[in-house]
């Protein structure tokens, strides 16, 4: 009975999270669940602390088990002084690529100011990373402190929103995209293929990240 009592509110929990317009918790603020280390069947490294998830670096990136589509992602960013990570959509996770952002779009998150290494607009906090720098670069709040970003993608329409602006807006797979492509160091990996749905990972690059309240709604 107790089995049974655990498989239906399971299924009910997967109903709920399938319905379309319903926006629910891509982390429920206390376990991992939902989430595996890429190309891994556990998560190793990241771990939950006060309705906090996060890595100390080191750790691979931690990617959805699930693929989405079109779909409004929010969520509340913390980088570490002089760190750099980054939210990947669109992630397709094959055995031949090394790394999650080989696959799909970014939502820049680095320490603006304090970043070690010389970075381009492009490469600044919510910028479509090495594509399109944020329209502005003054409403970041600096390392260390909650930033609120969110990623709106509807029928190819992709908007990076930081706190409650938005700062980069393009068309996914148009010829003007193509075109900022071959420019990028993207040109000749499968991120240059448009595809329609994919993964989301929260990147670790190494330094300590953050982040909290993540919610999605599916459009």
């Amino acid at each position: 009975m107790k089995k049974l009592l655990i498989l239906a509110l399971a299924a009910c929990s997967s109903m709920a999270y399938a319905q379309k317009g319903k926006t629910v918790k891509l982390f429920d603020g206390k376990t991992t669940n939902g989430w595996h280390t890429w190309h891994e069947t556990t998560v190793k490294g990241w771990h939950v602390m006060d309705g906090v998830l996060m890595s100390h670096g080191g750790n691979g990136d931690l990617v959805t088990d699930k693929e989405f589509e079109d779909f409004e992602l929010t969520f509340e960013f913390k980088a570490a002084p002089k760190g750099n990570s980054g939210v990947i959509y669109k992630v397709l996770e094959t055995p031949e690529l090394s790394a999650s952002y080989m696959s799909g779009p970014e939502y820049q998150i680095i320490d603006d100011k304090n970043y070690p290494g010389k970075i381009k607009d492009t490469q600044k906090t919510a910028a479509n990373y090495d594509m399109q720098p944020a329209n502005d670069l003054t409403i970041v709040k600096a390392a260390g402190e909650w930033n609120t970003g969110k990623i709106l993608i509807k029928d190819n329409h992709v908007e990076h929103w930081l706190n409650g602006k938005k700062v980069v807006e393009y068309e996914y797979g148009s010829t003007d995209w193509l075109s900022m492509v071959a420019k990028s160091k993207f040109a000749d990996w499968v991120f240059a293929k448009p595809h329609a749905k994919g993964k989301i990972a929260l990147q670790d690059h190494g330094d300590m990240v953050s982040f909290r309240n993540i919610k999605i709604k599916e459009l």
